[in-house]
């Protein structure tokens, strides 16, 4: 982690950071579909209840508050609801533990809790990461694109502002499709799942130099505005199911409004619309 801050070089007094999955990239939708919860139901062997256990699964990730949640934190939430309603799950008190105490939410944290002796259940959790992100790398390259108007979103930002990739995906996921579209050249700085939770990369962030007011987060899930809001920053939402329309808002009026100093007469509407776009 430390390499990554070490190597960035601050180049303007404007910073924009923008997640990844679910907003820049439409890969959020097929990486639940597809990988998250069909490895949960085989890791668990749950396929009895497998319906309902998927709705459930995506309601969690993709369409209420706690979109975009970090796996683990997800995948904790959900087995606790399954060991009360369809199954028990043996060790998922250790789980919700690890999830609640550790001080990092990622493969490695988690293998080095394996090493250290930590219940069966804490390997059960890596396998099923580890499943994942295989799942994901399998996935039909159509499947993993960008939402129209991202990069030329990007693009916008980086001429007057540094950009950084703030996600709590995994790196080599993150910029390999970034590469892949061409997105990657109109950022300054990946921080991925191994650099710590957004508001702790934000955080970082800001010890270059930027004033909270010149910060912008471009994010699609609560936890983007939390990190935000965590550390003084404005807020821009990329709405579930108006993605491209979100993005074209972005470049043609809100990056003119943030770097003018106008910023704060709209945030409160912003996040008026981006709760109610998720039930909140």
């Amino acid at each position: 982690m430390a390499d990554v801050f070490e190597a960035f070089e601050k180049k303007h007094d404007w910073l924009v950071c923008v997640d990844s999955d679910g907003c820049a990239m439409d890969t959020m939708d097929c990486k639940h579909f597809h990988c998250f919860g069909p490895c949960m139901v085989a890791e668990w062997q749950l396929e009895e209840w497998r319906e309902p256990i998927l709705a459930r699964w995506n309601e969690i990730n993709l369409y209420s508050m706690t979109r975009g949640v970090n796996r683990f934190k997800g995948l904790a939430m959900h087995l606790t609801e399954i060991d009360a309603q369809y199954a028990p799950i043996d060790g998922i008190a250790a789980l919700n533990d690890w999830v609640k105490t550790s001080p990092a939410l990622s493969n490695d944290a988690l293998a080095a809790a394996v090493a250290a002796g930590g219940h069966p259940v804490l390997a059960k959790a890596l396998a099923w990461s580890k499943a994942v992100n295989a799942a994901i790398v399998k996935l039909p390259e159509e499947l993993k694109i960008p939402f129209a108007g991202a990069k030329e979103g990007l693009a916008a930002a980086g001429e007057f502002a540094d950009v950084a990739i703030v996600s709590s995906a995994n790196r080599d996921a993150v910029v390999e499709e970034w590469e892949k579209f061409g997105l990657l050249q109109h950022t300054d700085i990946t921080l991925a799942q191994d650099c710590g939770s957004k508001a702790r990369c934000i955080e970082r962030m800001l010890e270059f130099g930027y004033a909270p007011d010149h910060v912008l987060m471009v994010g699609d899930a609560p936890g983007d505005c939390d990190a935000a809001e965590k550390n003084g920053v404005w807020y821009y939402p990329i709405l579930v199911r108006r993605e491209g329309e979100s993005w074209q808002r972005l470049r043609t009026q809100l990056l003119q409004v943030f770097r003018s100093g106008g910023y704060a007469e709209v945030q409160p509407a912003l996040k008026k619309e981006f709760l109610a776009n998720l039930g909140g």
